[in-house]
């Protein structure tokens, strides 16, 4: 058969469109959701509802993949590589910390992450001993008379948990030694062995400690008292223009095609109000599932604030 010009320039035209109709639907493989921290840490709570509400909505599995290194950085890098259009990261606010703190990461989290949505919000805590301090002032003021003779112990030299009390030495104009360890739990754990004199970490850490009444929280660093903890004042209440909060967020790997990260984003929203906010409530934290344009925002306001304090402080990573 003699195929005419115009009959060939028809077939063209059509064949995106076939290809269009023919391609498959999203996902077609398992989808990856990574945790660029070891297992155990806050993330865990959603990340695990999100493997147990999605997979059946999906139609393929929601597997969830610790990948953990260099303060979230390994995992990170691995998703922003990721060509596979099925790859997702859920990580703290390292994201924003990771490049004040080290300057070759091998990935740019503007260009080489998609924002998905916040995932959730929890106040950090300044704890000491039941014997320690009575109050933040009472803190403040011991830390002001004698310069680093305290000390202060976080989840290890650059994570957000020492960057947070940098910034918080920096508005209230004290000095702390700081005490590094691998990990929020092992710095707890320091605290109430008489190791170092105050913690900070997420409330999810020392929340049973508190209401046991072996340690005592000194102060929240959200802008507002945490409901968890009414009693307790924000750090700002005493030292004006500091906030650091812990934060989670979603993000997709640059290569991920837009059906698949509103997809993404329209199974998670469909879960705000149930019992995931319920089981992060009972830990002091907040669901979000808040959308791309919250997430975008929190990065670019939070990664120059977090260069200027690291800059300001002589913080290098190890």
């Amino acid at each position: 058969m003699r195929i005419t010009r115009r009959g060939l320039g028809l077939a063209l035209l059509a064949a995106p469109s076939l290809a269009s109709a023919q391609a498959p639907a999203w996902p077609n493989r398992p989808v990856r959701l990574i945790n660029p921290f070891a297992p155990g840490g806050p993330q865990d709570v959603p990340a695990r509802f999100f493997v147990e509400a999605l997979t059946p909505k999906l139609g393929q599995p929601l597997v969830y993949d610790s990948r953990a290194g260099a303060g979230g950085a390994v995992g990170l890098l691995h998703v922003a590589q990721a060509t596979d259009g099925h790859s997702f990261v859920i990580t703290s606010n390292a994201v924003a910390t990771l490049p004040a703190i080290r300057r070759n990461l091998g990935f740019d989290p503007f260009t080489d992450l998609l924002p998905v949505t916040m995932v959730m919000q929890s106040p950090y805590t300044i704890v000491v001993r039941a014997n320690g301090p009575a109050s933040f002032a009472d803190f403040l003021g011991r830390a002001r008379a004698a310069p680093n003779r305290l000390t202060f112990g976080s989840s290890g030299v650059g994570a957000s948990t020492h960057l947070t009390m940098a910034l918080l030495l920096q508005k209230a104009g004290i000095a702390l030694t700081h005490v590094p360890y691998r990990g929020a739990q092992l710095a707890m754990t320091a605290l109430l062995a008489g190791d170092i004199d105050c913690f900070i970490g997420d409330l999810s850490v020392p929340l049973e400690h508190i209401r046991a009444g072996t340690a005592r929280c000194l102060a929240v660093t959200t802008t507002a008292r945490a409901p968890l903890l009414p009693e307790v004042p924000a750090a700002a209440e005493l030292v004006p223009g500091f906030a650091s909060t812990l934060w989670y967020g979603l993000f997709a790997a640059k290569a991920t095609p837009p059906e698949a990260v509103r997809r993404m984003l329209a199974e998670l929203q469909a879960l705000r109000g149930g019992e995931l906010a319920q089981r992060l409530s009972d830990v002091g934290a907040e669901l979000l599932l808040t959308g791309p344009e919250p997430l975008g925002e929190r990065l670019r306001a939070e990664v120059p604030q977090w260069r200027a304090v690291v800059a300001a402080a002589g913080i290098e990573a190890e």
